[in-house]
């Protein structure tokens, strides 16, 4: 097995970087929002994860330069929709720039009109707390309002693909993390 080791000082390629990120696989997000004067936005984003359970925050980061940051901005609420592993076409429609992502869409008016879209396998809908600045991009902290979920598989994304996870024999992390060690002499 061949390793890649990159110092990165400033001079490397950033698809070495993306390849390295690409090796956590993460679940895949359509986060959403409506503008002050209207207007829907979306974007497909892997970069979600949970910050605190009390107070119930989230985070979530946006490009700088995506064309949708002023409408995120401004609108003040967002809601965070979470794919399940038959919504990779989602994931698609709104990992592409365009003007139409929502015609034929089914979604529900969320907090500040931030579209909730129908048959994902979990939502936030968030107020945003504070926007931090982060390089490239700028992370969004939402304070999580209302939550929606149900059972099912998630959307997975790694290495550049979409994936499904497997669960281990036993399905029980404690379980399958004792199993191991006592394989490793623990």
């Amino acid at each position: 097995m061949a390793v890649t080791h990159l110092f990165l000082d400033g001079q490397h390629d950033t698809r070495q970087l993306r390849n390295a990120l690409g090796r956590f696989p993460t679940g895949v997000t359509v986060i959403t929002t409506r503008t002050p004067d209207g207007k829907l936005e979306g974007l497909t984003a892997n970069s979600f994860s949970a910050l605190s359970l009390d107070p119930p925050l989230v985070l979530w980061s946006i490009r700088r330069n995506a064309l949708s940051l002023p409408g995120f901005l401004a609108s003040g609420y967002f809601a965070i929709n979470v794919l399940g592993v038959g919504q990779s076409d989602l994931s698609q429609r709104f990992a592409t720039p365009h003007e139409h992502k929502y015609d034929g869409l089914e979604f529900e008016e969320g907090l500040g009109g931030s579209p909730v879209l129908e048959g994902v396998l979990a939502s936030f809908q968030c107020q945003t707390e504070s926007t931090i600045d982060g390089g490239d991009h700028v992370l969004f902290v939402g304070r999580v309002h209302k939550i929606s979920y149900h059972d099912g598989e998630p959307l997975i994304f790694n290495a550049g693909r979409y994936c499904t996870a497997l669960p281990l024999a036993t399905g029980a992390a404690p379980t399958d993390l004792s199993a191991m060690w006592a394989d490793l002499g623990w």
